[in-house]
């Protein structure tokens, strides 16, 4: 909670900042987010999984120096296979995966990116390359426990970078990777088995229309 109130309170300072000038745009946003839980190797073998995205995308952009952020809501449906190697797992672990409660987990999740946008003489109106980096907090909506012995947690940090391409003004296409801060899927503190305290990393390709 402490760490959605840092962001929220970020968020307010950058909009008091931004000058009248500035222009702000919202609109639609979808995409595909391939998803890889990172476990320990010795315990787990894992794929990579494709899932959806989903949302509202806001923007600030300080047109003379094309600096701007970008504030997002999007629902998040990850996908992770995640196979117990057999010496080391529980019987607990392969029931949880056999029902698939440790594939399938969906959050809204809340990324903020500081955006910088590369303007080309001439067909600038037409195509704009584009940097963007910044933190991502996402909030559990499916369920906590997946057994006795293993639970998601409710709060899922993360660290974008991506890039894209602007098109025409308004279509704004881009990928980006995000890095897990902070762990993901925990064990319960009174289990004496295999721990498999996992953080997500994950490929995000979306595309937005922005009015």
């Amino acid at each position: 909670m402490k760490k959605f109130q840092t962001l929220l309170a970020l968020i307010v300072l950058i909009a008091a900042a931004v000058p009248a000038t500035a222009q702000f745009r919202w609109g639609p946003r979808v995409g595909v987010q391939v998803n890889k839980m990172s476990l320990d190797k010795d315990v787990f073998n894992n794929d990579n999984r494709a899932g959806f995205t989903g949302g509202l995308q806001a923007e600030f952009t300080i047109p003379i120096v094309n600096i701007g952020f970008d504030l997002s809501v999007m629902y998040c449906h990850r996908v992770s296979q995640s196979d117990p190697i057999s010496n080391n797992s529980s019987a607990d672990t392969d029931a949880a995966l056999e029902s698939g409660r440790l594939r399938n987990r969906d959050y809204i999740e809340i990324p903020l990116n500081f955006k910088y946008k590369l303007g080309l003489p001439v067909v600038g109106k037409i195509i704009t390359p584009y940097v963007f980096t910044g933190p991502s907090v996402a909030f559990l909506t499916s369920k906590k426990a997946i057994t006795e012995a293993y639970k998601n947690k409710s709060v899922d940090v993360a660290w974008n970078f991506g890039l894209g391409v602007q098109l025409v003004s308004h279509l704004q296409v881009s990928a980006s990777y995000g890095l897990g801060l902070t762990k993901s899927i925990e064990t319960v503190s009174n289990f004496q088995g295999q721990p498999i305290d996992g953080k997500n990393k994950y490929w995000t390709v979306t595309a937005a229309w922005l009015f």
